[in-house]
């Protein structure tokens, strides 16, 4: 399979994923329209204006109130009950809430309305954990992120026609809202009865309806993995950045823009399109795997972008606040603009891996109840981000561009925490960098290597970026074996070391670390991981494949596992090859090269020689290194 296979949109009309993000698009649709009408509601027919914030207040809470309460409930149940079922039952419950609510708007009840949003709430928290573990049922590895791009992207989208839609449909009477409202559930219904089958991950659970108990057992399950409680922390921080500039885009536009609600709207929409262009990119730029190396990218830009917005000031006052054509004919509006599209791309950049490090890393018996602790601390950063907000803005008396400097420093902050604790995020960031700096890199038939298990890779030697582009292809970690010269570069020794490099020398140099690398392979391969070596035991000097050394037969006999060939061409001639000279001294001939890495079928350890392997090899690089 090739990078330009199977693009994303392909999934929106693929029966096991199309009615899903339908589904879950319609859901969110509803959800928006429902909020902003009952917000506007409450904005402009509250009975006496100091009433106005406490209602707002109230309504905010009642909204998150049952991620809180229930998502430790929600998460069992979606790990012991078929899924697609499931989604059908919730949607049900919409239809219901909805008609309630239909009731409600066109009554005029205030208090039923604010009791149907914590329905809602309730609703919604038992979805999250259904939506984003039935993927993992039905997308293959190759899939995985850009089913998450897609369904990000569909999300923004659905919150911002929502709340445009909630805005428009009640100012010309509410019997529309509540039509649309209940057209959508059953819209969204329909939807869900194509949803494929998605078996019970944990039918025999147990569970337990103490929902405090379950909440401090739940979090307790994301902690499992390091790598996914912070992905799942990464996430609602960006929930707490995005809460912030949303919540505050209205009085920002109003105070600091001096500008109307048509201009709240566009700020909004600018951040929206950001996200969901970003979720997009993210899935082009991580060739069809999960790819965390661009974590790292989306915080730098969230930061880099986010304090230029914090210093782009406040545009003049005019004698009427701006409209919108009139925002944007003003002197500093663009970049405005410019700053939120990108905070929404990087993102996009952000999120997505990490939602695809969740749903790949957890353990299918528990990973509706890790996405539940997902909602329950996403659902806490929000409410952090809501206290930040009326502290700074409030008792402070601090303005909002400085709120957003400040979330902004924290989010470094944050960053570097994280990145120093899982160093595994920059290594792969480095790797990626490097890679797509120098190469442009077309990838075959990775699928040929086993999605779990022990593995071994062998491959020609032909630069010393050969382990940064087999990694960067990858959609597993690769234990690399290589020379202990090449393992000592600086900066790549970072790579290496995070990245569980095994060094290796000849015997005759040093015995005790060529005993020491052989004792390291089999432990790796007894772990389930996969292992590549450089069977002809160092650099190519003439572009050709030299003779593979016994090594890799001493072990296969010592641990046997599948030996999968491949083949590295495009690199010979490249500044890291010893073509025309040493490598690394030469002047640099060339950049952005094009590199084709070939995956082969695996070879039953049983029949793996050095000798046959070579063959393979020199069979799928041809005649071109």
């Amino acid at each position: 399979m090739t990078q330009h296979e199977n693009a994303p949109s392909s999934l929106l009309k693929a029966p096991r994923f199309a009615p899903f993000f339908w589904t879950q698009f319609a859901g969110a649709f509803n959800d928006n329209i429902f909020k902003n009408v009952l917000m506007l509601l409450l904005a402009f027919r509250a009975a006496q204006p100091g009433q106005t914030d406490i209602l707002m207040n109230l309504a905010a809470g009642l909204f998150i109130l049952p991620f809180f309460l229930f998502s430790s409930l929600a998460g069992q149940i979606a790990d012991k009950y078929e899924k697609g079922h499931l989604i059908r039952m919730i949607k049900v419950a919409e239809i219901g809430i909805m008609c309630a609510g239909a009731a409600a708007l066109l009554l005029g009840s205030t208090a039923s309305l604010l009791a149907l949003l914590f329905l809602m709430g309730t609703q919604s928290a038992f979805f999250g954990p259904v939506k984003y573990s039935i993927m993992p049922q039905h997308l293959d590895a190759t899939e995985i992120v850009g089913g998450n791009a897609l369904v990000e992207m569909g999300t923004f989208v659905a919150i911002l026609a929502g709340t445009i839609a909630g805005g428009l449909l009640i100012q010309v009477h509410s019997v529309y809202a509540a039509l649309a409202v209940i057209a959508t559930a059953v819209a969204g219904w329909l939807a869900s009865r194509k949803i494929p089958e998605a078996p019970a991950a944990s039918p025999d659970l147990a569970v337990n309806w103490n929902i405090f108990s379950q909440t401090v057992r739940t979090l307790g399950y994301a902690k499992k993995e390091k790598t996914v409680f912070l992905s799942v922390l990464g996430i609602s921080w960006f929930w707490f950045l995005g809460a912030c500039y949303v919540t505050q885009i209205p009085a920002y536009t109003k105070n600091v823009l001096h500008s109307t609600e048509g201009v709240a709207t566009l700020l909004l929409a600018m951040f929206s399109i950001g996200i969901g262009a970003g979720s997009m990119l993210c899935e082009y730029l991580s060739g069809k795997k999960v790819e965390y190396g661009l974590v790292p990218i989306g915080s730098l830009g969230l930061s880099l972008f986010g304090i230029h917005l914090a210093a782009a000031g406040s545009l003049p006052v005019p004698e009427v606040p701006h409209s919108l054509m009139g925002f944007l004919a003003a002197k500093g509006s663009l970049p405005i603009l410019f700053d939120l599209v990108l905070i929404g791309i990087f993102g996009g950049l952000y999120i997505v891996p990490l939602f695809a490090i969740v749903q790949t890393r957890s353990d299918e018996s528990h990973r509706s109840r890790v996405i539940a602790a997902n909602n329950i601390l996403n659902a806490l950063f929000m409410v952090g981000a809501a206290l930040l907000g009326g502290v700074f803005l409030g008792p402070m008396g601090l303005s909002i561009p400085t709120l957003f400097l400040t979330i902004t420093l924290m989010n470094i902050a944050v960053a570097v925490y994280i990145y120093t604790l899982v160093p595994e995020f920059t290594m792969r960031c480095l790797v990626w960098v490097i890679t797509h700096l120098f190469y442009r890199i077309h990838h075959e038939h990775l699928d040929k290597i086993p999605a779990e298990g022990p593995a071994v890779i062998v491959c020609n030697h032909v630069s010393y970026m050969d382990a940064l582009i087999i990694g960067s292809c990858c959609r597993r970690p690769v234990r690399f074996v290589m020379d202990k010269g090449i393992f000592g570069i600086p900066v790549l020794n970072f790579i290496f070391r995070t990245g569980k490099t095994i060094p290796i020398t000849a015997k005759r140099k040093d015995p005790e670390v060529y005993e020491a690398a052989f004792q390291r392979i089999a432990e790796e391969l007894e772990d389930g991981q996969v292992v590549c070596i450089f069977p002809e035991g160092k650099l190519t000097r003439d572009g050709e494949i030299d003779t593979f050394k016994n090594g890799i037969e001493k072990i296969i006999r010592r641990t046997p596992a599948p030996v999968i060939p491949t083949a590295l061409k495009g690199l010979w001639g490249s500044f890291f090859s010893h073509k025309d000279g040493t490598a690394l001294v030469k002047r640099p001939r060339r950049l952005y090269s094009k590199i084709h890495y070939t995956v082969g079928d695996a070879v039953a350890p049983e029949h793996a020689t050095a000798e046959g392997l070579h063959s393979l090899v020199l069979n799928l690089r041809g005649d071109h290194a």
